[in-house]
Formats: C-alpha cells, structure tokens, sequence
C-alpha cells in the first residue's frame, strides 16, 4: 500500500499538481486568521456560545473563519449560490443562457463569467446583512457603526469571497479534484480538533464520570465509522445497463458487434446536493437580518434553521432530494443517452431503440436517484437527533453533513488521482 501511495510522486505532472493544492490550502487556512477591520471577533464569539443555530454551521464549513471573523468569513457560499441559480437559469428560463450551455467550452466560459460577477453581487448583499444583523445582536461588535465603517466590512469579506473563489478555480486548473469542494473539505477537516475539545469539555467536565465519557466515545465512533462505510458502499454503488452495439459492414471492414454497459450510480450527483440545500436555505436569514427585529424577519432566521426540529429540518430534507434529482438529470440526461445510442447502432436487450430506450432509462435513473437522494437526506439530519439525545453542543450537530462532504470529496480526489495513475501505466493505490 504505502509503495503504491509512493506511485503517486513518481508523475512529475501529478506531484505539482498535489504540492500546488496544499499550497493553496496553507494559503486558504492563513486567510482564515486575518480579521476584518473595524470588528472585534471576540464579541462575536461571545455571542456564538451562547446562540444556536447557522452560525456554528458556517464556522464549522469555514474552517472557524467565521468566528475570528476574518476576510474569508462568508466561505464560498456565495459562489455556489450563484452557480445553482445560473444553472437553474440555463434550463430553458433565460433563452441566452440556454443557448449558451450548448456552446461547449465557449458557452461555459461566458457562464463562469456571469457566474463570478454574480457571486459578487451575492456576496455584497450577504456581506451588509451580516454586519447590520451582528451590529444589532450583538453591541459592540462593529467598531464605527458608520456608513464607511459598513461598507469598509462589506468589501473586505466580498473581497475574501472572489479570494476563495480565485483560489478554488486554480485548484481545479492546476490542482487535484474540483476547488471548491477542496476548500469545503479542507475547511471542515481543520475544524475537528475545536470539534474534539468540545466533546472532551462537555463529556469529561467531571472526574466521576470518566468511564461514561469514554463508553460515549466509543460509541460516537462507531457510528462515525457506520456513517463512512454507508457513505463509501453508496457512493461506489453502481447499476450496470448492458447495450448491445448491432455489426456494420463499412467497406471491407465490420465494425460494431461488442457487448458493453452504462453505468448508473445510485448516487450520480455525489455531495452537490447537500451543498446546494445547505447554501440556499443559509442565504434567506442572511438578508433577513437587514430587518432584525421585524417579526416576518425573525421568523425567516429561526425557522430556516435545519438543526432544530421544525421547518427548516424539512426544508433541508426537500432540497436535499429535489437537486439530487435535478443534478442527476443535467448530468446523465436519458434521451439524449437513447439518441446517442441510436445513432451508433446501440440498443439495450429486450428494449426498442428511441423513445423506449429513453423511458426505460429514465425509469432506472428515477428509481436509482430516490435512493441516494433519500440516503443522502438520512445521512444528513441523522446525526443531529444522535447527538440531541447525547447532550454536546450544538456546534457538533453536523457531523452527517460533514462526513457525508468529506468523504465524498475524498473519494473524488482518490479516483482523479488514480486515473492519473493508470494513464501513465502506474498502478493506483485504490487497486488490491
């Protein structure tokens, strides 16, 4: 194992790229503790121990960026905010844009585009509310409550935000596994020793009931350790469609005649979906702190607050299922699987090339896609009635989500690593 693991910087090409990816990480983690000027983040801490609810779930996806308050305290939710509201636009709502996604490279361009510009809008408007919210909640916190001391705030964590969204498109150009899911990842893993000290604080605060502590533990770990292996046998869960490609004489040569298959994941769209859910549902009590105080607002921060049993627990569970499905569809669209097979002579057995084919496809995907968009949804809000009932903090309340995006981005970034690998004739360190 460990020679195969060596494998890895034998490609020079795939050494810079890992060494580049953890440079960028140093990078993001030191960002993480430059303060905003004209804030004073211990108030705000302050405040987050005494409060329950979205803020320690952004600290926790931002590696505790968000209690020291730093430049990069908003993480890269406004990015994929405005990534799944472009993508929803493609479809058919915008005719620019949908003409745009079937451009190719040229389209997507012109889309990533518009995507940055609109992260930064969204970015501005997230910025301003929370510093109105925390200048409100919290007295104190904003140092000058002047108009140039708001928008100086606004503009250092806009700026922090096109930071962290520079720096995870660099890590897909020139790193390992997709940027943005890597600065998600490397900012849940770097939370885990505060994580750990809270659970020691909460469960060892008493030299009688070590044993207990210890027994909790224990259990904790084995379900951490259910949890991965579920999330590891579903995401390598795959559902083979056999096709037949029919012989063709062309000239003197036959071609076609071979067996192969489509292979369906039970969980295509991966972690997306859970991302998508967690930006959109923090994204309304963010503008909603613009009018703290008012009732409607109120009811918009404690509502849509998925730790907590109520509204916003199944919320969370409904866009958790409702873009697995719309992820999978944009990723594996079954007509145009059907037309493609058509064309090349392809048909699968017992079913009628076409709009049969389509069907038939559309039905196994349906049926595959409620599977992992259910599974994903109970990995989700698992853990938080588990670690209700065992009394920790509401911080350690998002150990589903967590472990469901770290291990998933993890087995991303192995399987990119190890086509690399293969490619250059090395053998992988996932291969037995």
């Amino acid at each position: 194992m460990l020679r195969n693991l060596g494998n890895i910087f034998k490609v020079e090409d795939l050494r810079r790229r890992i060494i580049f990816t953890l440079l960028m990480l140093v990078v993001f983690r030191i960002a993480a503790h430059v303060p905003v000027p004209n804030t004073n983040a211990d108030i705000l801490r302050a405040m987050m121990q005494q409060t329950e609810g979205v803020f320690n779930l952004i600290n926790a996806f931002s590696g505790g960026a968000f209690s020291n308050f730093s430049i990069v305290a908003m993480g890269i939710m406004p990015y994929i905010t405005a990534s799944i509201i472009v993508q929803l636009l493609t479809m058919d709502v915008i005719p620019a844009f949908a003409r745009w996604a079937k451009e190719g490279e040229v389209g997507r361009r012109k889309l990533a585009q518009f995507t940055r510009y609109f992260t930064i809008g969204l970015a501005i408007i997230q910025s301003i509310g929370l510093s109105i919210g925390f200048s409100r909640t919290a007295p104190g916190f904003v140092v000058n409550e002047t108009f140039w001391g708001f928008a100086l705030i606004s503009l250092t964590l806009t700026a922090g935000t096109a930071f962290l969204m520079w720096i995870g498109e660099q890590i897909t150009d020139q790193g390992i596994g997709n940027g943005i899911s890597i600065l998600i990842f490397a900012g849940i893993i770097s939370a885990i020793p505060s994580t750990s000290g809270q659970i020691y604080a909460t469960w060892f605060k008493d030299d009688s009931q070590i044993f207990l502590g210890i027994l909790k533990v224990a259990i904790l770990l084995l379900v951490v350790l259910a949890i991965i292996i579920a999330v590891i046998y579903v995401q390598q869960g795959v559902r083979k469609i056999p096709v037949q490609y029919a012989k063709r004489v062309v000239g003197r040569k036959m071609y076609g005649g071979q067996s192969t298959h489509i292979p369906f994941k039970v969980n295509a769209a991966g972690v997306i979906p859970v991302i998508f859910a967690l930006s959109l549902l923090l994204f309304p009590p963010t503008i909603a702190r613009f009018w703290q105080g008012h009732p409607i607002a109120n009811w918009f921060i404690e509502n849509f607050d998925y730790t907590k049993f109520g509204l916003g627990m199944i919320m969370y569970v409904v866009l958790i299922i409702g873009f697995t499905y719309f992820y999978t569809f944009v990723q594996l669209n079954p007509v145009q699987l059907a037309d493609q097979m058509k064309k090349n002579g392809g048909f699968v057995p017992g079913i009628r090339p076409g709009k049969h084919t389509a069907t038939y496809l559309t039905r196994v995907l349906n049926r595959l896609t409620l599977t992992g968009a259910l599974f994903l949804a109970a990995i989700s809000i698992f853990p938080v009635f588990l670690i209700s009932f065992s009394g920790l903090p509401q911080a350690v309340q998002i150990g589903g989500t967590s472990l469901l995006i770290v291990v998933g981005v993890a087995l991303e970034t192995m399987k990119t690593i190890e086509s690399q690998l293969i490619k250059r004739h090395y053998k992988g360190f996932m291969n037995k």
